[in-house]
């Protein structure tokens, strides 16, 4: 969904918000959630795996159906959970700011927790761009949504950066809305105009193995560090109305990056299996040992990728305060 589309839907959630009920009941027990493709997923597919959403919420006193959804990109999971669709979105910061901007006068969507901090790569197999300023017309680069993912907001940052004040969205007509396996397929197989992609574990990994290519542009060095990459989010609704499984969810998620980090080549195998993926388990494995990637439920310079939305008119909302962005169950972290 683009922008424009997005912006629509969203300003109809005033009218919506009266009547809205979402799934949510007293502790609900059928919750939906929703993640997209990439190693940085790796939490969620541990919950999902070794089943500790279930495990926690059984522990509280709840029989817990979980349902998983597949989004490749998170202004459709947005537009999901606006629905009443869907309980817990995850994906990058980019949507989740957006909706949490968009919400805070009617239904009140926030974050629940950070998944990670991993770097972002931009990366292409045209020889003659070394930095960002040398795209021309005849470059496309693919990202997974047009100006609203976490891809795009970074571009565009980095545009800001590399061409001045006011100049951020120079690069935008060169982007593509594309899926992260599409894109890699595509870029990889040379037969279409797409020759970049800004994208994310493990694709960047493998793109980055082939001789062609090269990077351009790392987020850590936009952001001048480690950043959040996905978080999960939900409405307040559902938080309010399900206590209990807020917090198991919480807790699943703690569970899930303590096993992560206990025992990366188990995880690596795990994420491997469930996502039938053709990398090997070493390369996987080496992808989460990167002391780079994060496996963290921390929130990491959140207000750096605000303050940037704040300026380009992307989100009218503002704090100072990261824990405004999210709900009381992380407050505790020492996030930013």
């Amino acid at each position: 969904m683009n922008w424009l589309k997005f912006a629509r839907v969203a300003g109809a959630i005033g009218v919506l918000s009266a009547g809205w009920t979402g799934s949510a009941s007293a502790e609900a027990d059928t919750v939906r959630i929703a993640k997209q493709f990439g190693i940085s997923y790796l939490p969620l597919t541990m919950m999902e795996e070794q089943k500790l959403f279930e495990k926690h919420a059984k522990a509280a006193g709840i029989d817990l159906k979980v349902e998983w959804l597949r989004f490749t990109a998170g202004s459709g999971m947005n537009e999901a959970l606006l629905s009443g669709n869907l309980d817990f979105a995850s994906g990058g910061v980019g949507p989740m700011l957006t909706i949490w901007g968009k919400t805070q006068n009617n239904i009140v969507v926030k974050g629940i927790a950070a998944l990670n901090a991993m770097p972002l790569y931009l990366v292409t197999t045209n020889p003659n761009v070394k930095t960002i300023k040398d795209f021309t017309e005849k470059d496309k680069i693919a990202l997974p949504g047009v100006k609203t993912s976490i891809q795009a907001v970074t571009l565009q940052m980095a545009a800001e950066k590399a061409f001045g004040a006011g100049q951020q969205g120079k690069l935008d007509s060169l982007t593509v809305s594309m899926g992260h396996p599409d894109a890699l397929a595509t870029m990889l197989g040379g037969v279409s105009e797409i020759n970049a992609h800004f994208g994310s574990a493990p694709f960047q990994d493998q793109e980055l193995a082939d001789p062609r290519v090269h990077k351009v542009l790392d987020s850590y060095e936009v952001l001048g560090g480690p950043h959040t990459f996905n978080a999960v989010w939900a409405a307040k609704k559902f938080v309010d109305s399900n206590p209990k499984l807020v917090k198991a969810f919480i807790d699943a998620l703690e569970e899930s990056e303590a096993n992560i980090k206990a025992d990366p080549a188990a995880a690596a195998a795990i994420w491997i299996k469930a996502e039938n993926s053709k990398i090997s388990a070493a390369d996987a494995e080496k992808i989460i040992r990167d002391p780079k990637n994060e496996w963290t439920t921390t929130p990491k310079k959140i207000l750096v990728y605000l303050d940037y939305m704040n300026r380009a008119g992307l989100v009218s909302a503002k704090t100072t305060n990261w824990q405004d962005i999210f709900f009381s169950g992380i407050h505790a972290a020492n996030g930013s």
